[in-house]
């Protein structure tokens, strides 16, 4: 019922204002919706209040119980103002009444009504009849208000009198269709507990317990009886007392003369009593489960066999013994029931009858020998029931050797080394960093290497098994897993390893770095901490910062792609510098090496240059300085207690200091370094960190360098890229940016390009194709041999005509011109598999570099040391020291006689230390050369290979 301010309004019923008006005829009208919300009163309490707000109204007549309903919660309106200067009549609510005839037939209470509210206008779907003349009762007519009507009961307005009376015609035929609302339904009962199911199974036990327990008292009674009469007709007898020393010896078991208790009557009370045991049981089950049916309600009931067939699935997936134990137990209730069968049909003891049925259960050839019906019934049965077991065990047993040896094949067993290297992840570079780490393991006879990655451990060794290289007695397990998760972290004995490389993954630079941060959390979750330092390959170098937070001391990184990118400007600038590079970064040759000597204490470091005659000194550990290591220091530092001597070696285990060798320094040509010159320089290709090459290359050029960018990337979206990777393009100031935009492997876009004009051509492993290493590799050799190719037209060739022409392939002399251009220009691609570099090395058109095989390098020193990361980054870095090639001009003169020794002293004049050398006549530089006492004869051709002092533009 509608409430406001404590009062209520009931207005004239429009069954009965019809009949007042003549008893119009009801008009079908379509159903109205429901109200979820709704309340009523009693008819009477209506009648009332109908009677007692209009006696004798036009709309007269007998009203019998009448229902009210609410119409609206809304906001009653404001009070009209009263009739002829009256009062203000108070607030009123129109409410619609029905009549009782249509009301719900429990009591004239309805469970759901609906009232279209008044204030919205006419509903939309009822038909709207004429009006009809009829008398309307004014103010003046209505009586005043009845003290004895509940406070509740207010009065109807005029207007809405009128509007309500201009409604009574059709409200009776409104409600003439109105149906009696069918009862609520009763709350679902739980359904009864149905003994159906177990009346068989109840039935069968007790006939068979009352049938054992009769059969048992009756076998019992006879054998007292015959009892009883062998020792009254045997008294004297030796022979009957023997008789009946024998029954009581083969039915000792059983029962007990005299009066005690035997085991014939406690079995007969046994079987009587399993099923009253079992009634109660299920009596009990039948409580438990009404209950538990009420407690649900209307909930789903689960079958007993879906039941019983998850708790055997949860069992069985839970235990890992738990097929091994449900045979042992089905084999001993296979056993005791037989042997209680046995017992029961044959007349040997309890005991022989439980040895004769595990013999049929073992042998199912022994029942051959019973005699009589029952016992070879029941024989035959344990026979059968045996070969279950039996078959059921050879396939557990079989299952659980094929499960051992899966596990072994698929790489679930722990690895139990120590001081092993662990490689975290797979990709591309695995088959060059194994092969690095198996040359510097040669020293040691060997070593193991462990790799634990997200693939099957049969396709990861004959991955590794393609590589067709032998590892000289280093030993590579694979096991299948996930870095990410710390049992299988343990499950390769990550904390018992001297060297932990997390490989970068192929997908791109964000995800692949992102995934390297996790594994790093990984690692630092491992309880038992770490033996040994985590070398980390990142993909971008803006991510750097965060690995090393994250992992503190332990991570040492390397960022391949900005490592490429730097090696890639100092080769184009100085060529041939890729070859000294892979020399000395990888273990074939010689590398990198610090160790302390105790007798260099106290000696200039100028002396210690000379002092190794098979490695060259480059720098110290400084330990007042926390270890760090000083490139190239000058001649006066003296080694203190602690430090430690960097050098240039063939192995760790191949050099010692030795007694100072005798020197001819003589005098240094007086040649002043050249000044540079400007450059022009060409990047194809578009790379995510060409923003550090070009800030790169802004500190290695010359005022007035040019550097064009020839790719597909947009002129305006590469500033909006370079300015987004912190370049400042209007800040540089020894380089111009000039834009060209095209394909690099269509020919007619590079001809639009002064190809023949560059000093050097950086052939860059385009960011759209960088993920696949055969589409990128594809597209950089095409490129190289465009660019050679229109080279080799435009530039005029060098060859000396000569009458002895080259009689081979056509494509050969093609060759010959492109490297006649190579000589004009220097090409640098980069190049990531190495069978491209084998088509690039072999026709000497590109001085290269090989991604893959120099990140590879890199990863390995680091592992071994971790203290020539920082060598390493000096090196690359743009102010520091540097690795350059050096004209022979600068040290000695023509045909000048000198040993290795005097050339590093005549160095020391230009603060460079001499590592190695090229012959004028050789292509292969030599880093570390043996002999460097023995003099020579040199030529100004030939070129030494020096670490210098930090460079100035």
């Amino acid at each position: 019922m509608a409430e406001s301010d404590g009062s209520e309004a009931a207005s004239p019923s429009p069954s009965s204002g019809a009949r007042a008006g003549g008893g119009a005829s009801p008009e079908p009208r379509p159903p109205r919706p429901q109200l979820t919300k709704s309340r009523t009163i009693s008819g009477s309490a209506a009648a009332s209040i109908w009677a007692a707000d209009r006696v004798g109204g036009g709309g007269g007549g007998v009203r019998d119980s009448i229902l009210v309903r609410r119409s609206s919660t809304a906001p009653l309106p404001p009070p009209p103002a009263s009739v002829a200067g009256a009062s203000p009549a108070p607030r009123r609510l129109t409410v619609a009444v029905d009549d009782p005839s249509y009301a719900a037939p429990n009591g004239g209470v309805l469970d759901r009504d609906w009232c279209y509210p008044s204030f919205l206008g006419p509903h939309a779907s009822r038909p709207r009849p004429p009006r009809q003349q009829q008398q309307t009762p004014t103010s003046a007519d209505r009586p005043s208000a009845n003290p004895t009507v509940p406070p509740r009961v207010v009065a109807v307005s005029q207007r809405e009198e009128e509007k309500s009376l201009a409604s009574v015609v059709k409200r009776p035929a409104l409600l003439e269709e109105r149906r009696p609302l069918p009862p609520p339904l009763p709350p679902p009962r739980a359904p009864r507990f149905d003994l159906s199911p177990y009346l068989p199974l109840l039935l069968v036990l007790t006939f068979t317990s009352c049938t054992l327990a009769i059969w048992q008292w009756v076998k019992v009674m006879g054998l007292q009886e015959k009892i009883r009469s062998c020792s009254d007709g045997n008294a004297g007898n030796r022979e009957g007392t023997d008789k009946v020393s024998w029954i009581d010896r083969g039915h000792g078991s059983a029962f007990i003369n005299s009066g005690n208790w035997n085991l014939a009557p406690s079995s007969t009370i046994f079987a009587l009593a399993v099923p009253l045991f079992l009634f109660k049981y299920i009596d009990q089950l039948r409580r438990r489960q009404t209950n538990s049916m009420r407690a649900r309600g209307s909930e789903e009931e689960v079958p007993l066999k879906k039941r019983i067939a998850y708790k055997v699935d949860v069992f069985f997936s839970g235990h890992p013994y738990a097929k091994l134990l449900a045979l042992l137990l089905a084999t001993i209730i296979l056993i005791a029931s037989g042997g209680i069968a046995l017992y029961v049909v044959s007349g040997s003891g309890f005991l022989e009858a439980l040895w004769l049925s595990w013999t049929f259960v073992a042998d199912s050839g022994n029942h051959a020998d019973q005699v009589g019906l029952g016992p070879r019934i029941v024989s035959v049965s344990i026979s059968s029931g045996g070969m279950l077991v039996f078959a059921t065990m050879l396939g557990l047993v079989s299952d659980a050797i094929s499960e051992k040896v899966d596990s072994w094949r698929k790489g679930k067993s722990e690895v139990i080394e120590i001081n092993h290297i662990l490689i975290l992840g797979w990709s591309d570079k695995l088959g060059s960093l194994l092969k690095q780490l198996a040359i510097a393991n040669k020293s040691i006879g060997g070593g193991v290497v462990v790799v634990l990655a997200e693939r099957d451990k049969e396709e990861m060794e004959m991955d590794i098994a393609k590589l067709e290289f032998d590892f000289m007695g280093t030993s590579v397990i694979c096991r299948s897993g996930s870095p990410l998760i710390l049992a299988d972290l343990k499950k390769v004995s990550v904390s018992k390893a001297r060297a932990i490389i997390v490989l970068a993954s192929d997908e791109n630079a964000d995800q692949s770095d992102a995934r390297a941060l996790r594994v790093v959390l990984s690692l630092t979750g491992v309880k038992e901490g770490l033996r040994g330092h985590v070398v980390v390959e990142m993909s971008d170098l803006d991510n750097e910062p965060l690995v090393k937070l994250v992992g503190g001391e332990l991570i040492e990184t390397v960022v391949a792609h900005d490592v490429i990118g730097r090696l890639m400007i100092q080769c184009a600038l100085q060529p041939g510098l890729a070859q000294i590079w892979e020399d000395i970064l990888g273990f074939e040759n010689a590398e990198f090496y610090v160790k302390r000597w105790p007798e260099l204490d106290g000696m200039r470091f100028g002396d210690v240059l000379i002092s190794f005659p098979d490695a060259v000194p480059c720098g110290v550990k400084v330990a007042s300085k926390a270890g760090k290591i000083l490139m190239n220091p000058d001649d006066e530092y003296v080694l203190r207690e602690g430090d430690e001597v960097l050098v240039i070696a063939e192995d760790d285990d191949t050099y010692a200091p030795g007694p100072i060798p005798e020197v001819n320094k003589g005098f240094l040509p007086n040649i002043p370094t050249p000044p540079k010159y400007p450059e022009k320089i060409l990047f194809c290709g578009w790379r995510r960190d060409i923003h550090d090459m070009i800030m790169v290359l802004e500190a290695f050029l010359a005022p007035g360098s040019e550097l064009w960018m020839f790719n597909e990337v947009p002129e305006k979206e590469r500033e909006i890229k370079l300015t987004d990777g912190g370049l400042d393009i209007c800040g540089l100031a020894n380089i111009k940016l000039v834009h060209k935009e095209g394909n690099a492997v269509i020919r007619r876009h590079l001809e639009n390009l002064p190809l023949e004009t560059f000093d050097s051509i950086l052939i860059l492993a385009d960011e759209s194709v960088e993920d696949s290493i055969v589409h990128s590799d594809s597209r950089s050799l095409a490129t190289l041999l465009l660019i050679r190719d229109i080279q080799s037209k435009r530039l005029p060739s060098r060859e000396l005509k000569s009458p002895h022409r080259y009689n081979g392939f056509c494509h050969s002399s093609w060759i010959r011109e492109m490297q006649h251009a190579s000589d004009k220009s220097i090409i640098i691609s980069e190049i990531l598999d190495s069978r491209t570099r084998n088509l690039v090395s072999v026709s000497k058109i590109s001085d290269y570099v090989l991604s893959n095989e120099l990140v590879s390098m890199a990863l390995a020193m680091v592992a071994e040391d971790k203290q020539i990361n920082r060598v390493l980054e000096e090196l690359f870095a743009e102010e520091g020291n540097e690795m350059c090639i050096r004209s022979a001009e600068f040290y000695l003169y023509e045909q000048e006689e000198l040993s290795f020794f005097d050339i590093m002293v005549r160095a020391r004049e230009r603060e460079e230390i001499v590592i190695g050398y090229r012959l004028a006549n050789t292509d292969q530089a030599i880093i570390n050369p043996e002999h460097k006492s023995e003099i020579r004869k040199w030529s100004l051709d030939d070129v030494f290979v020096v670490i210098s002092k930090a460079r100035k533009t």
